[in-house]
């Protein structure tokens, strides 16, 4: 029986000689990638934040931070309601659901952010600048 792809790149979840059926290159590649940053046992961590994270989104202090309708990231105005919740410091990397870790971004910045951090995301967009001719 096979496993996960975490369990088989863990080096456990299938027998020898067992054929397995990886997913996309792409998505074998983000699961590594994601990997190197949860450590073994944060998935419950990691399901507290995202459950702090809801109920804070239901906030007056969440609706207040979305009222002024500007993504964090790229300043492009965009209705309240399409804005997302995005953690500067991912929960993947440590990040905690709290108020000084939450900002509303535009749901293409979220989407590109994924898991990096706040200087990791300035050197994806310093990248950006230079290719732009």
């Amino acid at each position: 029986m096979g496993g996960t792809v975490q369990e088989i790149l863990r080096g456990g979840g299938c027998e020898e000689g067992e054929k397995i059926v990886l997913p996309s290159r792409h998505h074998l590649v983000e699961t590594i990638e994601m990997m190197q940053f949860v450590p073994e046992g944060a998935e419950k961590d990691i399901k507290r934040e995202k459950s702090i994270a809801r109920e804070l989104r239901k906030s007056g202090w969440w609706k207040r931070k979305c009222a002024g309708g500007a993504c964090y990231y790229c300043r492009v105005k965009v209705p309240p309601g399409e804005l997302t919740m995005d953690h500067l410091v991912p929960l993947i990397r440590g990040g905690r659901s709290v108020k000084s870790n939450l900002v509303a971004a535009c749901k293409e910045c979220n989407n590109k952010k994924k898991y990096l951090i706040p200087l990791e995301w300035e050197e994806y967009l310093s990248g950006l600048d230079r290719e732009e001719p």
